[in-house]
C-alpha cells in the first residue's frame, strides 16, 4: 500500500514539487494548463504516450518528440521536458535507465522545468526496490517493445546483465534531490497504472 503523504513529503524534502491526481486524464489536464506557449521536449515514455500528452500539448506549444521523427538534439534544447520514471522510491529517489542517455541527461540539465509523470505501478517502498524495479521490470519490457536482441527481451522477465550490442541498460541516473540549475521539477503522481 502506497503511503502517498509520506511519498509527497519525501519528494518535497528533496526539492521536488509533488502533485497527486486520481487519474491520468486529470494529470494531463493539469499539465495542459500549466504548460503553455513554450518549447516542450518529450522523453521516450509509454506513460506519456498513454496519457496523450504529445497531441494535447502540441496544440499550443512547440513540441519535440523523437518518437515522432524529431531529433534528440531538438528535444534536449527545449524550455520544458516531460518524461516518466522507471522507478520511484517512497523515500523520494527517482530512478531512470537509458540506452542512449538523451532522456536521462534531459532530466538533470538544460531545461527550465522538468515534469516526471509517474503511475502508481512504478512506486516502490525504498531506493533498492525502485532500482530493482527499473532493472527487472521496466527495462526488459522496453527491450521487448523495441524488439531488441537481448536476453531480457525474450521473456521480459528480468535483467540478465548482458553484454548484448543492443543492450539498453547503459546509463543509470538517480535523482537524490532536485538539481540546482533546474528552476522547477515536478513529480506528477497518478493513482493509476501507466507504462512500464
Amino acid at each position: 500500500m502506497i503511503n502517498w503523504d509520506k511519498l509527497t513529503e519525501h519528494l518535497e524534502q528533496r526539492g521536488f514539487t509533488a502533485r497527486r491526481f486520481a487519474s491520468a486524464q486529470e494529470a494531463a489536464d493539469y499539465l495542459n494548463s500549466a504548460i503553455d506557449g513554450v518549447s516542450v521536449g518529450f522523453g521516450g515514455s509509454m506513460t506519456v504516450q498513454e496519457m496523450g500528452l504529445y497531441p494535447k500539448l502540441s496544440t499550443h506549444n512547440n513540441t519535440v518528440w523523437h518518437w515522432n521523427k524529431d531529433g534528440l538534439d531538438q528535444a534536449a534544447a527545449t524550455d520544458v521536458y516531460i518524461c516518466s520514471a522507471n522507478g520511484l522510491a517512497e523515500t523520494g529517489e527517482i530512478v531512470n535507465i537509458d540506452g542512449v542517455g538523451n532522456r536521462v541527461a534531459s532530466t538533470i540539465y538544460g531545461h527550465k522545468r522538468v515534469y516526471f509523470v509517474v503511475g502508481k505501478n512504478k512506486i516502490a517502498p525504498d531506493f533498492d526496490q525502485a532500482l530493482w524495479r527499473a532493472r527487472n521490470i521496466a527495462a526488459p519490457k522496453n527491450c521487448q517493445r523495441l524488439n531488441l536482441k537481448t536476453p531480457c527481451a525474450a521473456k521480459a522477465d528480468r535483467c540478465y546483465n548482458c553484454n548484448s550490442p543492443e543492450r539498453s541498460c547503459r546509463v543509470l541516473v538517480v535523482l537524490w534531490e532536485k538539481p540546482r540549475d533546474v528552476e522547477t521539477m515536478e513529480v506528477i503522481l497518478i493513482d493509476e497504472e501507466l507504462g512500464y
